[in-house]
């Protein structure tokens, strides 16, 4: 029996029995349960014992809060100015930036991954020591570091946001190994369409396109007046 449990979950004596209980395992049975991590970084607790299968949700339990990218705080909205202060500082689109957090921890600031990846905009080790993040836990750090590292990427990649957002997830090793294009890895593809799917609307309304002067246009087509507008100078 397998159910999904919360980062840092921790059995005790008394959970393990209100799961016998429920689950209708022998009492003897709780002393077996395994945890283990799978290769999506869901956390699983095991009963080797028993081959049956129940839709068991895990209890609440007194101590840290789960860090999971599917825990996220009541109001994502919470960190609205952080993205766009650091957007600002770095000149990326606070649009970009807010999807990035998004997909990458569901505004969760304690998310971390198997990899050892942290925070808000998930930063290795190697990522926040070379943007000098002391900790990648604190929302305003973590977002300093990681719209750093976009805008970083950004310049390598000539503003193509795909191979930014490519190299983000996959690293540049990948992208450049690939000849500079987004490497053929489902996950690196996917983080990018979902990225993209989640900005494109919010980038749009944080930065509009400029298009300079708009020209007015009117002309006589089969002895009707046609108006159309342009942002090209017409011709005299």
């Amino acid at each position: 029996m397998a159910f999904p449990a919360p980062r840092g979950f921790r059995v005790t004596f008394i959970l393990a029995v209100v799961i016998a209980i429920v689950c209708g395992w022998p009492a003897e049975a709780t002393a077996q349960l395994r945890t283990r991590i799978d290769a999506n970084g869901v956390e699983w607790i095991t009963n080797p014992v028993s081959g049956k299968a129940a839709a068991v949700q895990p209890l609440a339990t007194t101590g840290e809060a789960p860090a999971s990218k599917s825990a996220a705080p009541s109001r994502p909205s919470a960190y609205d100015d952080l993205i766009r202060e650091h957007a600002a500082h770095y000149d990326v689109n606070p649009g970009l930036v807010r999807a990035v957090v998004q997909v990458e921890s569901n505004f969760n600031a304690s998310a971390r991954s198997p990899k050892g990846a942290m925070g808000l905009m998930q930063l290795m080790p190697a990522t926040a020591q070379q943007f000098g993040v002391a900790n990648p836990f604190d929302p305003s750090e973590n977002i300093r570091g990681g719209t750093a590292y976009l805008r970083q990427l950004l310049d390598r990649y000539d503003n193509d946001k795909r191979l930014a957002l490519a190299a983000y997830n996959a690293g540049p090793g990948a992208v450049d190994k690939y000849g500079e294009t987004v490497p053929p890895y489902r996950e690196t593809r996917e983080y990018v369409a979902r990225v993209n799917e989640v900005s494109d609307g919010e980038e749009g309304a944080a930065r509009p396109r400029a298009v300079g002067t708009i020209y007015k246009v009117v002309e006589i087509r089969d002895g009707r007046e046609v108006v159309t507008y342009t942002n090209v100078k017409p011709k005299k």
